[in-house]
C-alpha cells in the first residue's frame, strides 16, 4: 500500500471523490483520516489531514496520473458541445449533464 495524496482538513469531499473515480477505473483505494478533523487539537495536527491511499503499489502510477490531471489548474479547457444533444457546456465538464455523453478528447 502506498499514499498518493495528502489533503487539507477541509476537503475530506475531494478526498471521497477522487477514491470513486480511482474505483471506477479499477484501483483500488483506502481512505485514512476521514473523521480526525475532530481531533485537531488532541492530537497533532499532521495526523488529521485527510490522506488516500493506492492498495496496489503497482496502480500507484496510473492513479498518480489521474490526481495529478485532477490538480492541474493551468490548463483551462475551452466551453464544448455536446455532439448528441446539442448542449452548450462550460469546459470543465467531462460529461454532458443533460444526456450524460462523455466528452471526445482532443
Amino acid at each position: 500500500m502506498k499514499k498518493l495524496h495528502v489533503f487539507n482538513f477541509y476537503e475530506g469531499y475531494q478526498a471521497e471523490l477522487l477514491r470513486d473515480i480511482l474505483a471506477r477505473e479499477g484501483i483500488n483505494c483506502v481512505l485514512r483520516n476521514v473523521q480526525l478533523t475532530a481531533a485537531v487539537g488532541e492530537i497533532p495536527f499532521v495526523e488529521c489531514c485527510p490522506e488516500l491511499w493506492v492498495i496496489d503499489n503497482e496502480a500507484w502510477p496510473r492513479a498518480k496520473m489521474f490526481v495529478d490531471a485532477w490538480f492541474k489548474k493551468d490548463a483551462v479547457a475551452p466551453s464544448w458541445t455536446c455532439p448528441q444533444c446539442r448542449e452548450a457546456l462550460e469546459g470543465h465538464f467531462g460529461a454532458c449533464w443533460r444526456c450524460g455523453t462523455i466528452r471526445a478528447e482532443g
